[in-house]
């Protein structure tokens, strides 16, 4: 949501500074000008990138334009999500959450949280390592050490596609400048013709200078900086997890090892401590 509606602002801002300025906005439309660079910069990100981090990117686009998921209402589910299993693993034993952890999807505990439900790579993650400790005897330190490289991947991999669309990004006034000398090189075609009609070619190449960098400083890049902080929110999500995972391992109550993971929060997603104890008080 907050990407449309700053792209709405950057489009206010130019186009009503342009129209303020006596400036005629038929004068921006060159299709042909888009065409160039919208086609080679489009063409030099399918030249650099594989198959699996370009289609990593469009599936990427629609998430980011609903915005992120990681808000209080998320971690609170998580935090009451993994209360109820390590309470559960007290009271029964580590067995009792094997038939959950196989089947999360047809579980009552986890089908109590539908969007955490939703999120497979968290739950992939959870449900492996809830495995590996109902499996048998564990060392925390090799396990933390597993955790941390898993996590260490996971954000590397999430990171390209940011990383991929920022690329596109520096390239785009570079394509710019290409869509202007093409319009200098038609311009020079004409130079004998009126004056009125240069200065419609001029205008022309004009604008496609101002095309790349406007598209490269107010949307592109901007939408990749949005797809990095996705990414960081999303890792943060994991370490919420792998604390109190590490927590149970070491033997804490479920009530001190959600509090574990809570304390590991940004500040603007932490639920207080009364907030989350109404939270489980309801799920229980």
């Amino acid at each position: 949501m907050f990407i449309i509606i700053g792209s709405i602002l950057v489009l206010a801002a130019v186009v009503g500074g342009f129209v303020l300025s006596k400036g005629h906005l038929a004068a921006l439309w060159q299709p042909n000008e888009l065409i160039v660079i919208g086609g080679a910069a489009l063409g030099a990100f399918v030249i650099s990138n594989p198959g699996t981090l370009i289609k990593a990117v469009l599936a990427s686009i629609v998430p980011v334009l609903k915005g992120s998921p990681y808000d209080k209402t998320m971690y609170m589910d998580l935090l009451s999500l993994l209360y109820q299993l390590f309470n559960k693993a007290r009271k029964d034993g580590l067995m009792s959450l094997e038939s959950h952890i196989d089947e999360p999807e047809a579980s009552d505990i986890f089908g109590g949280y539908p969007k955490i439900l939703a999120n497979h790579h968290a739950i992939d993650f959870l449900t492996d390592y809830l495995r590996l400790m109902v499996s048998g005897n564990l060392d925390v330190h090799q396990v933390e050490n597993l955790m941390d490289v898993e996590l260490e991947t996971h954000h590397s991999e999430s990171g390209l596609a940011a990383s991929a669309l920022t690329k596109v990004s520096d390239g785009l006034p570079g394509f710019g400048i290409v869509a202007a000398v093409l319009g200098v090189v038609i311009t020079m075609g004409h130079i004998g013709g009126p004056p009125a009609e240069l200065g419609h070619h001029v205008g022309a190449a004009l604008v496609g200078t101002f095309l790349g960098i406007l598209m490269a400083y107010g949307f592109v890049g901007p939408f990749a900086s949005a797809m990095e902080h996705m990414a960081r929110e999303e890792t943060k999500f994991f370490e919420c997890i792998k604390i109190c995972l590490l927590a149970s391992m070491n033997g804490y109550s479920p009530a001190i090892v959600v509090e574990f993971g809570r304390k590991v929060l940004f500040s603007t997603e932490r639920p207080s401590f009364r907030e989350l104890e109404d939270r489980v008080k309801e799920k229980k």
